[in-house]
């Protein structure tokens, strides 16, 4: 009995789609942080991501770092993006990540430049605070390098929403408008302004790091 044209026509899909299947292989990422030194890797098809975020306040030569790794759960979850910001006190905050597709291609380490201390003519308000409470002293802060423009953030603990954070100051453009969790628990939103007068809710990816940061130092 012949088959009809539709017949083979949806055979050739069937065995396309088996093929193209078939062909994506797996592979492994390294994990960190683990429960157990040395950590296990995971295998994943969709991509490893490498991150790091440091959080530092000069003054009092204190910080938190954090060096996250591990697999893409989804090929949407993972871009390379890499922002920084300078809040009230001098806190910096800087955040690198990056997305690789290839066996434990996240296994080095991450690094980030130190601060600028060059100043690009731009002035914000600036302050910081993690008691919960809005800034109750806002000083003028110069910005340097990249960060030209003025942020707002507020942050609360993914585990302890009642813990807010909250600071002003410079920021590089594209920490603006981000929502996302930092520092091993702390969801930030941000919102900028490129003339110093940051909203009353400009939220910044900087507030993320900066909850965790109030248990660690």
């Amino acid at each position: 009995m012949a088959w009809s044209s539709s017949s083979k026509s949806l055979l050739a899909v069937f065995v396309f789609t088996s093929l193209a299947v078939s062909s994506v292989e797996s592979y492994q990422c390294m994990v960190y942080p683990c429960e157990n030194e040395p950590c296990d890797a995971c295998e994943t098809t969709k991509g490893c991501f490498n991150e790091i975020q440091k959080f530092y306040t000069p003054s009092s030569q204190s910080g938190a770092l954090f060096k996250p790794k591990g697999c893409i759960a989804d090929s949407r979850t993972c871009r390379s993006l890499t922002i920084s910001a300078t809040l009230g006190d001098q806190q910096t905050f800087t955040y690198k990540n990056s997305c690789c597709t290839t066996e434990k291609c996240n296994q080095v380490d991450l690094t980030v430049p130190e601060p600028s201390s060059t100043p690009n003519g731009v002035e914000c308000p600036a302050c910081f605070t993690a008691n919960g409470n809005l800034c109750t002293s806002v000083t003028t802060l110069k910005c340097t390098g990249e960060e030209k423009k003025c942020i707002e953030v507020t942050g609360t603990g993914v585990e302890m929403p009642n813990s807010v954070l909250y600071g002003k100051g410079c920021a590089t453009e594209n920490s603006c408008g981000l929502e996302m969790v930092v520092l091993g628990g702390v969801k930030i939103k941000t919102s900028c302004s490129s003339h110093g007068h940051p909203t009353a809710q400009f939220v910044s990816s900087f507030l993320i790091f900066l909850l965790p940061l109030k248990f660690l130092l």
